[in-house]
């Protein structure tokens, strides 16, 4: 049974964090909005990017607006200075999702709930962020090791944790939090490096707490924001239309991960999948790889976005 969403006016998704910044684009448009280097109207604001992602998100039916994050970016200080710096006010996000238990998604966790500022709040996420030990495995005596993402760690920065493998209403049934994402596709395998130990082996880690969040805009479709697609961003869009009920798909956004050498035959499906699929729009953004972005780019000229830290993308009906 489809799992409701309501039907929103406009879909605002404001990027704290991404890999890349570019302060002199001057591409704005109707959908577009950049961060500007202004202050006081000088030359003087700074707009930081790093290997992470974090989005302010915002939806808006009718006169009603309500705001959530998801993911929080790489280093502790990096999204909070971002959203000091774009004048966001982060005591108005009302909920937070975690796409996944990746350093580069939930290091200024802590940073972020101080500037919201609001004890208790929730953190929904996959009950799998808190696998560990994960590495990355270079060779059978040579494994980087990825710091423990723990309740602890979570706890102490006065978050409420919701943990679901489900499918989870947010913001009164504006977005939906996927939860768990069934891997189908013959050609989304994960990455092969990425390791963990479970019941004592060393494992590909599926990393099953991989997910994303949806919304529905009203006479367009869904809206999808991913954190990396360790889970396949065909495989996350194909349950999001499952999900929710609704087969139309006005935008793709997030991390596709389609970097590395072992990459090039999943690019090459991940956008024969889009061609089905169809989306209006699709934004890659940081973990995506720079190979991959330049192919979607080169098939859907029309449809892509390019991405940066500090970017406003506005989605209305």
């Amino acid at each position: 049974m489809a799992h409701h969403l309501k039907q929103l006016d406009k879909i605002e998704i404001l990027t704290l964090m991404d890999n890349y910044i570019d302060l002199v684009s001057q591409d704005n448009s109707e959908i577009v909005q950049r961060a500007m280097p202004l202050k006081d109207m000088e030359i003087k604001n700074s707009i930081l990017a790093e290997h992470g992602f974090s989005s302010f998100v915002t939806s808006t039916e009718g006169s009603q607006s309500q705001s959530m994050l998801l993911d929080f970016g790489f280093s502790e200080h990096g999204a909070a200075y971002n959203a000091d710096a774009l004048g966001v006010d982060l005591k108005s996000v009302q909920i937070m999702a975690l796409s996944h238990g990746h350093l580069d998604h939930v290091g200024g966790l802590s940073r972020i709930s101080e500037q919201i500022g609001k004890e208790g709040i929730k953190l929904v996420l996959h009950p799998a962020a808190f696998t560990s030990p994960r590495f990355v495995k270079i060779t059978d005596e040579f494994k980087l090791t990825m710091p423990a993402f723990t309740r602890e760690k979570a706890e102490s920065a006065g978050i409420d944790l919701v943990t679901t493998r489900k499918p989870y209403g947010l913001l009164d049934d504006s977005f939906i939090f996927l939860g768990e994402i069934p891997r189908e596709t013959d050609f989304e395998k994960g990455a092969a490096n990425l390791c963990c130990i479970k019941d004592g082996i060393e494992k590909q880690d599926a990393i099953d707490d991989d997910t994303a969040v949806i919304a529905n805009l009203k006479g367009k479709g869904l809206v999808v924001l991913s954190g990396c697609a360790h889970s396949g961003i065909i495989n996350t869009v194909k349950y999001a239309q499952k999900v929710s009920g609704i087969e139309q798909v006005h935008a793709v956004i997030g991390g596709f991960h389609l970097t590395g050498p072992e990459a090039d035959p999943v690019i090459e499906n991940t956008i024969k999948g889009f061609k089905k699929i169809d989306p209006d729009f699709i934004v890659p953004t940081h973990c995506t790889g720079r190979k991959a972005v330049m192919e979607i780019e080169k098939a859907f000229p029309e449809k892509f976005i390019l991405n940066m830290s500090g970017t406003k993308l506005t989605f209305s009906a």
